[in-house]
């Protein structure tokens, strides 16, 4: 077998990564491929848009999410996250660079980002009445146009919901905190494929702001980590929805 360097994209034994010939390495190697990802979180955008209300903030806090909200949004290199995509091993879930296999764990996720690790899971279901939902955790109905099957527009959350009244009742700022918090999961956590709707099924999750934290957040977005890094990898794929900032966790290891 003919010599091979540490950064050659195929894999010495083919027997193991069976999906080579659909990776992004090889595309790349071949000249398929040379297009940079682009992200589809809308941190920034989110950022811009909603300006947290004071009165708010003990409800995002009593929730766990304020440590992501203080966050806010860091800038990345993309181009360097393409790179890291392209080490990534669907067959594995590692990331296959010359100083061995590294991969993104639980612990990881509850020290960059203060989720809980533990807890029951972020599951639910789909069968939702939307209206209903809407009208009784939101307290507002969503028109048709800012509903698209089981998703819901950010900026139409933001527009009815950022700015309580100032004579807001504790149930009104409930409800704003809600909203607050499902365009926060969409745009930061679990963005849709052009960040700009987020999925209802997490709604309900937000019923007992209470209950809430003690769900396994970090455990779900550790999971959907991993499928977007997964898709991305594999067969042309332009972008990926996924917080950055995990990955760009490997690039400060690997250095």
């Amino acid at each position: 077998m003919a010599s091979r360097g540490l950064h050659d994209a195929d894999p010495l034994d083919p027997s193991v990564l069976l999906l080579q010939d659909r990776h992004r390495s090889h595309f790349v190697a071949t000249d398929q491929l040379q297009e940079v990802l682009r992200p589809r979180q809308q941190m920034r955008a989110f950022l811009s848009l909603w300006r947290m209300d004071p009165r708010i903030r003990p409800y995002v806090i009593r929730a766990g999410f304020y440590g992501i909200y203080r966050l806010g949004h860091i800038s990345t290199d993309w181009p360097l996250i393409t790179c890291l995509v392209e080490r990534w091993r669907p067959e594995t879930h590692t990331f296959h660079v010359p100083v061995g296999e590294m991969t993104i764990t639980l612990q990881d996720v509850a020290i960059i980002l203060g989720l809980r690790i533990d807890g029951p899971a972020v599951t639910g279901t789909c069968m939702l009445d939307v209206p209903q939902l809407c009208g009784e955790l939101l307290g507002v109905t969503p028109p048709a146009d800012a509903v698209r099957g089981l998703t819901i527009s950010i900026r139409w959350l933001c527009q009815q919901l950022s700015t309580p009244g100032p004579d807001a009742d504790e149930v009104a700022l409930e409800r704003s905190a809600r909203g607050f918090l499902l365009a926060l999961i969409g745009c930061f956590l679990f963005p849709d494929k052009k960040g700009v709707h987020v999925h209802l099924c997490f709604l309900p999750l937000l019923r007992d702001l209470t209950q809430t934290s003690t769900y396994s957040w970090g455990g779900a977005v550790l999971a959907h980590t991993y499928r977007e890094l997964c898709r991305a990898s594999l067969d042309h794929r332009c972008g990926i929805s996924v917080y950055e900032i995990l990955i760009y966790f490997i690039h400060v290891i690997i250095l």
